[in-house]
């Protein structure tokens, strides 16, 4: 359910948020994470966001523990790699859907800091504070609120967007992407491939794909730096004369590593006749 957060000094913005992360979480089942009021205990629990980018020991215990999920889920030892990558994918895929899914919903762009982001490694479960920074166009009635920055068109909010993401991202793939072993454009193209990722999946969810597909491409209609490349949207028709879209991830989730038959829908190993087939099937 949506958490009431408590009056505070900066309370109509975070009362906002913490609104719409608790019906993202809601909507979103794959989406592990909890929202807490600021200055509790909740908000303490696990190990900060900007400690995986400040310290190294912290950073191998984020890495070791998804090695220990997959080996669990899979009985598989991944290579360390590996387990960087996929740690660093979960991270992404959530953090950017936190914020594309507010942009989606209510046409609001928050910044999350790592300061406002909370992990336990033994579950991969995110503590969320909500913050008090955010963007909404000029004719959005919390565009008064103290601190609400505003702006003039959607062209301007989508840029927002990919700032917001683009800033809290770029710390944690200069720490972590020794580890992954993959350099500047492989981690900027698995952060794009999350965010977009995560606008058609809760377009999915809400029964809403072409519209979440069209949001996505607006969001990242090409290579716009940081970002590699764009949506990349196209459509797959199955024998039934359905149309289905798809795109190819620019960046790798190294999931072929652990379980090769069964890489992603999206993966550039997957051909389209492996899609039709799974489509169908």
């Amino acid at each position: 359910m949506p958490v009431a957060l408590k009056p505070s000094p900066t309370g109509a913005v975070t009362r906002t948020l913490g609104d719409v992360y608790g019906r993202l979480t809601d909507m979103c089942d794959v989406l592990s994470v909890r929202v807490a009021e600021p200055g509790t205990e909740a908000a303490r629990a696990g190990v900060g966001a900007a400690e995986l980018t400040q310290d190294q020991s912290v950073l191998d215990a984020f890495v070791e523990a998804e090695a220990a999920r997959i080996q669990e889920r899979y009985g598989k030892v991944p290579r360390r790699h590996v387990a960087a990558s996929r740690a660093l994918h979960d991270y992404a895929w959530s953090v950017s859907l936190l914020m594309s899914g507010v942009w989606y919903l209510e046409r609001r762009v928050p910044r999350i800091r790592p300061e406002d982001l909370r992990l336990d490694l033994a579950t991969a479960e995110f503590t969320l504070v909500p913050g008090t920074d955010l963007t909404c166009l000029a004719d959005d009635p919390v565009g008064a609120l103290p601190g609400v920055v505003t702006v003039p068109h959607e062209e301007a909010l989508r840029a927002g967007l990919r700032a917001a993401v683009a800033e809290h991202m770029e710390p944690l793939l200069t720490a972590i992407g020794p580890t992954a072993r993959r350099g500047s454009r492989a981690l900027w193209g698995m952060v794009a491939d999350d965010m977009v990722s995560g606008i058609w999946y809760l377009g999915r969810t809400l029964g809403r794909e072409d519209d979440a597909v069209r949001a996505a491409t607006e969001l990242l209609p090409t290579s716009l730096a940081p970002y590699p490349a764009g949506a990349g949207f196209r459509h797959l028709t199955t024998e039934d004369g359905h149309r289905h879209p798809t795109r190819t991830r620019s960046g790798c989730c190294m999931y072929y590593t652990i379980r090769p038959d069964e890489a992603c829908t999206t993966c550039p190993r997957t051909s389209d006749a492996e899609r039709l087939r799974r489509l169908q099937g």
